[in-house]
């Protein structure tokens, strides 16, 4: 049976649904793994844009709704990446209903991964629900960092587990929130560090992901590894610095080294 990943923050323009795409797209593509990218953030919802899906006919909300069995709302992307698209939902829902859907398509994937809502509503609550493990976008600022404890704060109190943090869009520069400052704060490990890149602009200019629209960038191997990390594989770095980074076993980044754990903890739970 596949698992359920629920990307989630509480603050718009982090680049939640970028990094649900992104991060479906090489788990597919890079790893052989049948994936399913599901929008589920039902109040403004803009995942199938990213894919080039721009009217479909049965999306989300006709299923949470039940006026359409799921499997109809599925567009296959390719044969390994499959899509749900969503469109406005203007009545409330049952935030167990996305779980209760998801039970039937389950077993065709490898891993789901939902776009949540980043409002502090039942739509994210219904991603939190549905998911097996959560992930955590944020930005290296103050702002964003209080949302994320409230994010944080949110999936303990539903006890559904956070696999880890991704800072998004880092410039590098003196005025960020460090990954030491993040992870001290929200007592959550750090993942991934995707640096601030205007060929993620490219890429979603083309409906393309970043590793197919530009593989060689730090941020497509930064998702590869936090794909082969949330899959509990290894992934081998063909840089050179990389490898002769491993060779010796030093100077390991602290995102690097939470990856490696978390790998084996959910090789460990995942079997």
């Amino acid at each position: 049976m596949g698992k359920v990943i629920g990307i989630i923050s509480i603050k718009g323009g982090v680049g939640k649904t970028t990094t649900t795409l992104n991060l479906g797209a090489v788990i597919a593509h890079e790893f052989g793994k049948k994936v399913l990218v599901a929008d589920a953030n039902y109040s403004a919802p803009n995942l199938g844009l990213h894919l080039g899906i721009v009217d479909p006919k049965t999306t989300m909300h006709h299923v949470l709704l039940k006026s359409a069995d799921i499997k109809d709302a599925i567009y296959e992307h390719d044969d390994n990446l499959h899509v749900l698209p969503g469109s406005l939902i203007n009545k409330r829902v049952s935030p167990h209903i996305l779980k209760e859907k998801l039970k039937d398509i389950k077993d065709d994937y490898d891993i789901i991964l939902l776009d949540s809502s980043p409002t502090l509503n039942d739509e994210i609550l219904s991603t939190m629900i549905a998911s097996d493990k959560l992930l955590v976008v944020t930005t290296p600022d103050y702002p964003t960092l209080s949302t994320t404890l409230r994010a944080v704060k949110l999936a303990k109190q539903k006890k559904t587990p956070i696999a880890g943090l991704i800072m998004n869009k880092v410039k590098k520069k003196k005025f960020e929130l460090t990954l030491d400052d993040i992870e001290e704060t929200a007592d959550v490990p750090v993942l991934a560090v995707l640096p601030d890149d205007v060929k993620m602009l490219e890429a979603l200019s083309e409906t393309k992901h970043i590793a197919e629209h530009s593989p060689k960038r730090e941020i497509a191997y930064e998702y590869r590894h936090l794909g082969s990390c949330l899959l509990g594989e290894d992934y081998k770095d063909p840089r050179f610095r990389k490898k002769m980074r491993s060779l010796f076993k030093r100077d390991f980044p602290k995102h690097e080294v939470n990856r490696l754990q978390a790998r084996d903890n959910l090789k460990a739970n995942w079997g």
